[in-house]
């Protein structure tokens, strides 16, 4: 499933990403992880602690790739509503839902604080990010004055994660749209 220029470590902690993602802490075994990563036992000991310590490795990894994929949108050019809207119209796997939104529902990691804290990291950088950008678009006049940045940032990242469990709850994308589409067209500047 890897390439061979990755070394073992790195499609250990890809593996564990992506059985995460679909299958949750509890349903990530050790032996999944070994058998998609094309890695014995040993290996997977030989770098990591244990599930835990890989889990951990792997949710870090996940949370820095969505920030650089955020960043990336939300550093480009244009008004605080475009960016705001690049964002929430950027191309994404809906159906599939958000790695680290995934995570929250995980009882097994939201009931370990280290496992935990990557995902809570990257939530708070979230809604800082976006309101920072809203104060931005205040400060320029660009969204009414009552706007509090807080709120439209919890409201952003509401809308794209309450977006995918119901488009992936009615196997269609369409929710996540028309929930995206709503927001832009309240937060529109006037």
């Amino acid at each position: 499933m890897y390439s061979g220029v990755m070394s073992t470590s790195e499609r250990l902690i890809s593996a564990t990403r992506e059985l995460l993602w679909e299958r949750g802490y509890v349903g990530t075994s050790p032996k999944a992880i070994q058998q998609q990563a094309g890695a014995g036992q040993g290996s997977m000991y030989h770098h990591f602690a244990g599930k835990p310590d890989l889990a951990l490795t792997a949710i870090r990894r996940t949370a820095e790739e969505m920030r650089a994929t955020a960043e990336a949108t939300f550093g480009g050019d244009g008004t605080a509503y475009e960016r705001i809207a690049a964002y929430l119209l950027r191309e994404r796997d809906v159906l599939r839902g958000c790695p680290v939104g995934r995570l929250t529902m995980d009882p097994e990691i939201i009931a370990d604080a280290a496992l935990r804290a990557p995902v809570d990291e990257t939530l708070d950088w979230l809604r800082g990010r976006i309101a920072g950008i809203v104060q931005e678009g205040l400060d320029q006049g660009e969204f009414a004055a009552h706007v509090v940045p807080g709120e439209i940032a919890a409201t952003v990242v509401a809308t794209v994660q309450g977006g995918y469990v119901l488009a992936r709850a009615s196997g269609s994308p369409d929710a996540f749209d028309a929930g995206v589409r709503g927001l832009l067209s309240l937060l529109a500047p006037r």
